[in-house]
């Protein structure tokens, strides 16, 4: 995923095996193109079945579509490919396959990946999904927006329409990156969806050994974000480095309570990076300083107020998904607001036009 230093398979395998402190994975089929989900089979291979559980998430269809290239592949949703006759036969299809690369017979949780404005909002994708975890083949099913930063409305209004059948919702948030991710949890608790928060980690920040933008090698995924924000990102983290010194914390575990304490917050999914550098940390005491987050949330509420006004960054992007001002035709991660979205931001108190566009 070019995150940092390449890890060989066997290292990376035994970063994945679920073991007592950490029981859980997450995988995607579109990694690689099968090839994380190969990665995960290995790393679960002799495991117990009841001995963790399994995340899987579907959604870009790399079967029967070329790449289109740092674009990635093309959602199984776009009209080139099927209509809605066919949305089911490529969920059950894409699911199955899978599940045979990691090994296994069922996901605990599978996700809509990366969807479309048709995947949000499709009766016929959600029912193909419900229908996948009547089936056994999920134990639950959720959604997982991204890659980038927004669809804040466009998650707001799936939960409202589908949220009987919706189990998780995965969301960008950390405590550098309270916005616009919190504008979806009020929703997510109304309706009982749980949250699996990811990129705790704001780009590998509070692993605390990313000191300096140059470390990142050409082609580091990382290399996309804004011109500053290692810098910007750490003069943050010195003002809340106190909070957690106060609770024995290290940085990382801070970031991981902060979202704990978010209300529909169920789980976190940080990325385990092996940084470039003299200096820097072995990959796996990383994995080991996540094992040892506290499992009951340790931050007061003043606290959890303090860390997301220092980390406060309203209107620093521009946003993916429905968007006030979104130009030219639709694209696969990007639409203009309809009416149905701006019934579901006024119902919420959004104002798309302050709340969801760069300041």
């Amino acid at each position: 995923m070019h995150f940092g230093e390449p890890l060989d398979d066997d290292r990376l395998v035994a970063l994945l095996r679920p073991d007592a402190q950490i029981d859980s994975v997450v995988t995607s089929d579109a990694y690689g193109a099968g090839a994380a989900d190969e990665l995960v089979g290995r790393a679960l291979q002799g495991l117990d079945r009841g001995s963790y559980r399994l995340a899987g998430a579907i959604g870009h269809d790399f079967y029967s579509a070329a790449r289109d290239g740092v674009k990635g592949y093309p959602r199984f949703t776009d009209p080139s490919l099927r209509g809605p006759d066919g949305y089911a036969d490529y969920l059950r299809m894409a699911a199955e396959r899978s599940l045979q690369r990691c090994g296994t017979d069922h996901f605990d949780l599978l996700l809509l990946h990366n969807p479309d404005r048709i995947g949000y909002s499709s009766d016929v994708v959600w029912s193909a999904m419900a229908a996948l975890r009547d089936e056994g083949i999920a134990t639950a099913i959720g959604v997982a927006p991204g890659p980038a930063n927004g669809f804040t409305l466009d998650v707001i209004r799936c939960v409202e329409r589908f949220g009987d059948v919706i189990d998780w919702a995965m969301v960008i948030l950390n405590p550098l990156e309270p916005w616009p991710g919190q504008l979806v949890l009020p929703v997510c608790t109304k309706h009982g969806v749980k949250v699996l928060a990811r990129v705790v980690d704001y780009g590998g920040i509070f692993f605390d050994d990313l000191v300096v933008a140059d470390q990142l090698r050409e082609g580091d995924h990382r290399t996309f974000r804004p011109e500053g924000w290692v810098d910007a990102g750490r003069q943050r983290m010195e003002r809340m480095r106190p909070i957690a010194e106060r609770h024995g914390l290290t940085m990382l575990q801070l970031a991981c309570q902060w979202n704990l304490a978010q209300s529909p917050v169920a789980s976190v999914v940080p990325t385990l990076i092996q940084e470039r550098g003299d200096d820097v940390r072995a990959v796996e005491s990383k994995r080991a300083e996540l094992a040892a987050v506290p499992r009951e949330v340790v931050l007061t509420p003043e606290e959890v107020a303090v860390l997301s006004a220092i980390g406060d960054n309203a209107g620093c992007m521009k946003l993916k998904g429905g968007s006030p001002v979104h130009e030219g035709a639709e694209r696969p991660d990007a639409w203009p607001l309809d009416e149905g979205l701006r019934e579901v931001a006024a119902a919420w108190g959004i104002v798309p036009e302050r709340d969801l566009v760069l300041r």
